[in-house]
């Protein structure tokens, strides 16, 4: 299949704005004279509020679809829009105002800064936004809001390297609400714990889907997907079919 238009279920009956929608999405990169298509013309829809899994074999452009809906990196060719607002039209200071405003992004190692405590690693979010409290004992509180919302309010002096990866990846989660964003991005944030720490952080994550956040999980993990309102399954960098599961969780 070289090109998708998949219908997601119930999309076509939303009214309102798609938090994220994609169309005829391609990705080529170049080396030389090589060229490797890594997405083919995919074209979706996320309804706003919604709890959607992208699922796959690895290597097929799960995450490259991530970064692309995010604005980490640019389109071939094709459309991103978040909220109605076309990524290809904003400029590269424009492009990062809209990341820290209305996305939150949780990656598979963490990537928290090791010198930092937990609540310093969630105030640093705050730098980078417009939205965000601009006093430092605004920013503070807030961040002591979100550990203890993750379930980490005693951690909050704690360094990366005194917590487990649960806890890490916990503050990572925190650390993407910081500016109150529309849209959570996770490309496996539960790839890299174990059973019990990654049942922790779906707890977390459930918890703040049902505030009214739009979630995206990159995933291999079925037991995840499963629970999700929309899962959409990529191979050989097409969108091979949405589905929407009997029995939703979320």
């Amino acid at each position: 299949m070289s090109k998708s238009t998949i219908q997601t279920p119930d999309t076509a009956s939303v009214q309102t704005q798609p938090a994220i929608r994609t169309q005829d999405l391609v990705k080529t990169y170049r080396s030389g004279k090589l060229e490797t298509k890594v997405l083919q013309g995919i074209s979706l829809a996320i309804p706003a509020g919604s709890f959607s899994c992208i699922i796959g074999p690895s290597g097929h452009g799960k995450s490259t679809l991530m970064h692309l809906m995010g604005g980490l990196d640019r389109a071939t060719t094709g459309e991103v829009s978040i909220a109605g607002t076309a990524l290809s039209t904003l400029s590269d200071s424009e492009l990062s105002e809209l990341r820290a405003d209305k996305l939150g992004f949780v990656f598979q190692f963490f990537n928290l800064l090791k010198n930092l405590t937990a609540v310093e690693n969630v105030e640093a979010a705050m730098m980078f936004s417009k939205t965000a409290p601009k006093a430092a004992k605004q920013q503070r509180a807030r961040a002591h809001e979100l550990l203890a919302l993750v379930g980490l309010a005693e951690k909050a002096d704690a360094k990366p390297s005194q917590l487990s990866g649960g806890q890490q990846q916990r503050v990572s989660i925190a650390r993407a609400l910081a500016n109150d964003p529309e849209i959570l991005l996770m490309d496996e944030p539960t790839g890299n714990l174990d059973s019990q720490s990654e049942q922790q952080v779906l707890d977390q994550l459930f918890k703040i889907h049902a505030t009214g956040k739009t979630i995206v999980v990159v995933t291999h993990n079925s037991d995840l997907a499963a629970q999700a309102e929309i899962i959409f399954e990529i191979k050989d960098g097409s969108l091979h079919q949405a589905v929407q599961p009997a029995a939703t969780k979320v």
